[in-house]
């Protein structure tokens, strides 16, 4: 999830939840809200809440009202950075003034154990045949549907084709069949860097997130790094976690990776071209268009001897228990979600993948062509990764420390702090913070 188009990990989010409290609250038993709604009227206003601006969901909106005369949508904007803390509080409240809203999936578990979701379990098998198998088991928790997938991600590793051609060296092909190893894009970086055609040569995005970095352990089958049936058991010491970040703290310590440089400034390390090989989202398709160099796209890496593996997954749309008009909150739901056009108007005005299936073979073979030759494979690669390699975070009801955790953990080895011990330390952070949940 990156920019504010769908919810990918931030520490900073991440700990304006845990501030506002994980546990305690009505629900807080798992059940949810699983009382039989009134529906309540047939018609009138309800509201939408999310965090992208107004414009992002005016085409769904539109579509939607004029499919549904007698019903209008009024959208809210919350900022990113303050939409969970506030969110918790107003829901915490019973706020009547919230019908639908936005759910970052990993926080499904949480939001339906604390009774912040109404269930819908009643549309599970609608839900089965719509949308991917990962989308489809993020957004249950303890068998019981409580919200529906809206939009989908992905990533993507972007090269410089000026800055290879200067090294000598052979683009990656679109093919996730020739799919590179993280071992030949470490070499291949390194010789654009000693060609000099780039300062650096390889660059993450979302260089302390979760979302990004999941996939390095995973290939190494280290796993998701949560295990148990309660899944509140760190699990982030094992080899494949502890080869992966030691790889991964090698590259900035060696120079391959800049460190100092997150947030908004990664981005613009790859389009003005001082770095060889970029890992980045849909978003970046169009993004990277208005940049002079010359680049291509690339199915993500894995490691020699593991197995590819992408992240997945973004926002999703609920509905608030506390709602007086659960029918229309429903209706709207449905065609943001399950109906293919109304899913596919959520995209509209955005770079992002429609998590409805029909609706994505609508939109991705369009984006081969968001920015001309160099968007080329894109559309192959995005259908490819969704069936085959896409990994979704952890469903847990103390995911969001876990992310703040790793967060904090991934940023202190990128800044030289030995991996193993780092590791280490996170799990009795972990094991402590999940110790009143349990």
């Amino acid at each position: 999830m990156r920019r504010n188009l769908f919810a990918l990990p931030a520490a900073a989010v991440a700990a304006a939840l845990l501030l506002a409290g994980c546990g305690g609250s009505s629900g807080a038993n798992g059940s949810g809200s699983t009382q039989t709604a009134d529906p309540g009227p047939d018609t009138g206003t309800i509201t939408f809440t999310g965090t992208d601006n107004a414009e992002t969901y005016q085409p769904v909106i539109k579509a939607f009202e004029a499919k549904n005369p007698g019903i209008k949508v009024t959208y809210t904007q919350i900022p990113f950075d303050q939409f969970n803390a506030t969110m918790q509080q107003r829901l915490s409240a019973k706020d009547t003034g919230i019908d639908v809203y936005t759910v970052d999936e990993p926080r499904v578990s949480q939001l339906a154990a604390k009774g912040f979701l109404t269930d819908l379990s009643d549309l599970d098998g609608k839900v089965k045949t719509s949308f991917s198998a990962a989308a489809y088991k993020t957004n249950h928790f303890r068998d019981k549907l409580w919200s529906l997938p809206m939009w989908n991600s992905t990533q993507y590793l972007f090269y410089n084709k000026t800055a290879l051609a200067k090294a000598k060296v052979t683009p990656p092909a679109a093919d996730p069949q020739q799919r590179w190893t993280w071992e030949q894009v470490e070499a291949a970086g390194r010789k654009s860097m000693q060609a000099g055609g780039t300062k650096y040569g390889l660059f993450m995005e979302q260089p302390e997130a979760y979302y990004q970095l999941q996939p390095l352990a995973e290939s190494l089958g280290g796993g998701s790094g949560v295990e148990g049936a309660d899944v509140l058991t760190p699990a982030i010491e094992t080899d494949g976690w502890k080869k992966a970040m030691q790889w991964y703290g090698a590259t900035f310590a060696s120079g391959l990776s800049p460190r100092g440089i997150g947030g908004f400034q990664t981005g613009p390390v790859f389009s003005n071209g001082d770095v060889a090989f970029f890992v980045g989202g849909p978003w970046d398709l169009k993004i990277f268009g208005s940049s002079k160099i010359d680049w291509g796209v690339a199915p993500l890496p894995y490691f020699q001897g593991g197995k590819p593996v992408t992240p997945t997954g973004s926002w999703s749309l609920g509905i608030n228990p506390a709602s007086k008009q659960q029918g229309m909150a429903r209706k709207f739901l449905e065609f943001a979600t399950l109906d293919p056009a109304g899913n596919l108007a959520t995209t509209s005005t955005t770079t992002i993948i429609p998590a409805n299936l029909d609706a994505q073979k609508q939109y991705t073979p369009k984006m081969d062509a968001f920015s001309g030759a160099k968007t080329a494979g894109a559309a192959a690669i995005t259908a490819y990764e969704s069936e085959h390699t896409a990994v979704s975070r952890p469903v847990s009801v103390g995911y969001i420390q876990f992310e703040e955790v790793l967060g904090k953990a991934f940023a202190d080895i990128r800044n030289g702090t030995n991996p193993d011990a780092r590791l280490q330390q996170a799990t009795q952070q972990l094991t402590e913070a999940w110790r009143s949940i349990k």
